[in-house]
């Protein structure tokens, strides 16, 4: 597993560039081999976190080309600014055991 995580720190908006990144880069990532899942975070002050994982950097790099070309045209007039990226591989993966009745969302 690869995870890809961008950290903006003058973002005007977080909830609105999730609202519109939602549509966007959700449609980049649904159609992206390796694939697994999208989170976007607002840590306040005009800090914005959006976290990918895929199977592996191949995919990551792929989809990551096309994400930033969306970025560029779509989400301009926020002023994202350049991101902080931090990206690897997993080393440690925790889940709950699906008897332990435990749910997350």
């Amino acid at each position: 597993m690869y995870i890809v995580i961008r950290k903006y720190t003058k973002v005007r908006s977080v909830a609105d560039a999730a609202r519109r990144a939602k549509s966007g880069v959700g449609q980049i990532l649904k159609q992206s081999h390796g694939f697994r899942s999208y989170y976007v975070l607002d840590g306040g002050d005009g800090v914005g976190v959006a976290v990918m994982i895929f199977e592996d950097r191949e995919s990551a790099n792929a989809a990551n080309a096309r994400i930033m070309e969306f970025i560029q045209a779509s989400l301009h007039d926020l002023d994202l600014g350049d991101p902080e990226i931090t990206a690897g591989e997993v080393l440690v993966n925790i889940e709950p055991d699906a008897s332990s009745g435990m749910k997350y969302s």
